[in-house]
């Protein structure tokens, strides 16, 4: 594994060299390494194979499809067909265009917000992840609590930021508008995680900032990357039934292969269209591998496993009892935690505070948090350790959530 930066290829584990593995294959929700150590997977991909590894639904249509094709960097019918699909779920996508991930996707969304306002700045909320583009990355893992809206660096190289973005707390409606308005002539819109991170919004939050973005005569970019086809088939526009004005999407949209998407009214996706190039509003979009018909065919594989009867009803009740099992856990060893989510989601925070924005799930023990997801490692249970995340998908079952907890009360007895 000496070929990669910290042994790992695609980034963010962060795990001890003696750690390290290498994944062989994958199953329902099981993994295993090429050791033949078995695991139980709470990451599922970072939450991109909602629908199990290794779907059989899925595993036979990219089957089928890759004797056909793999890209044509063009119109196909399986990505018509995708677009058709969203379009009938999704109130916000009107128009609608690919690409290779969430990262481009959320990407192209404040580019697009951007052009069509034709002003510079975009808020965020502290502690959302909207990609690896400089937004996403910028005030994710603050420390300093710089006074709002000041971003604070997560990581280097991104210099502009400084000067475009601005950052506001999750769940601080009065905050949000105070700084909306202090900028609305410069300010293009607001992107956020409706579901931020494993924090749920408070009641009326979400309607509350769609009607200041309203009022501010800005717009409203919901990344649905994680929440898209996880707490609802029509994800957290369905769910929490606000609207916004762009949407992207990713990760459980591919059924586990790669794949990004992003919508809005159709006014103001028009701006992409190549019939305005030399227009001073045309947006450049392009991707070599958005809607490839490999990937849109594993989406709508997916897709046709999640609308299955009962899917929703399966999430939502195994995760609400796989979460009052990390409760009882922490009671059974007198730990003092919070367990957060929603939906196939869970978190443990070590605090014993209300969480409910990034600062007071930063008032968590860290150390305890590390220490306590390298042991699940150790243990055979597949997560990320420096993640925040624990996945359910369609493959697991209360057997193996009792499995997890299992493992988690040994964990926390030798801590």
């Amino acid at each position: 594994m000496a070929a990669f930066p910290a042994g790992i290829a695609n980034g963010e584990y962060g795990l001890p060299p003696e750690a390290l593995v290498a994944i062989a294959r994958g199953e329902g929700a099981r993994l295993w390494d090429t050791e033949g150590r078995e695991y139980i997977d709470f990451s599922m991909g970072w939450g991109s194979v909602l629908v199990g590894h290794a779907n059989p639904v899925v595993a036979e249509a990219v089957r089928l499809q890759t004797r056909r094709g793999a890209n044509f960097a063009y119109l196909n019918e399986p990505v018509l067909a995708l677009a058709e699909e969203i379009q009938r779920i999704s109130p916000a996508a009107e128009r609608l265009r690919f690409c290779a991930s969430g990262t481009e996707a959320t990407m192209y969304c404040q580019r697009v917000a951007r052009a069509f306002m034709g002003r510079p700045k975009i808020l965020k909320f502290e502690g959302a992840y909207h990609g690896a583009n400089e937004a996403g990355v910028t005030s994710l893992f603050p420390s300093r609590n710089l006074p709002f809206p000041q971003p604070e660096h997560t990581s280097a190289g991104t210099p502009w930021v400084d000067a475009e973005l601005l950052v506001a707390p999750y769940n601080d409606l009065a905050t949000t508008r105070a700084i909306v308005m202090a900028h609305r002539d410069e300010l293009a819109g607001i992107i956020m995680e409706p579901f931020q991170r494993c924090t749920p919004p408070e009641p009326g939050f979400l309607e509350g900032v769609r009607a200041l973005c309203d009022e501010a005569g800005i717009l409203l970019i919901f990344d649905e990357v994680v929440t898209g086809f996880r707490l609802a088939y029509g994800g957290a526009q369905a769910y929490y039934g606000v609207t916004p004005d762009l949407v992207a999407y990713g990760k459980a949209l591919g059924g586990g292969y790669p794949i990004g998407a992003f919508g809005g009214r159709a006014e103001v996706m028009e701006l992409v269209s190549e019939h305005h190039i030399g227009h001073p509003h045309y947006v450049w979009m392009a991707s070599t591998l958005g809607g490839n018909p490999v990937s849109a065919t594993a989406a709508n594989a997916a897709l046709a496993v999640l609308r299955q009867p009962g899917t929703y009803e399966h999430l939502h009740t195994l995760g609400e009892t796989f979460r009052q099992g990390l409760r009882q856990v922490l009671a059974r060893r007198r730990i003092t935690g919070r367990v957060i989510g929603d939906g196939p989601l869970a978190q443990i925070v070590f605090t014993g505070q209300k969480v409910n924005d990034y600062r007071s799930t930063a008032t968590g023990d860290k150390v305890k948090a590390r220490r306590m997801m390298l042991g699940l490692f150790e243990r055979g249970v597949f997560i990320n350790p420096m993640g925040t995340k624990l996945y359910l998908s369609v493959a697991h079952d209360r057997a193996i959530c009792a499995e997890f907890c299992d493992r988690l009360d040994g964990v926390l007895a030798s801590l």
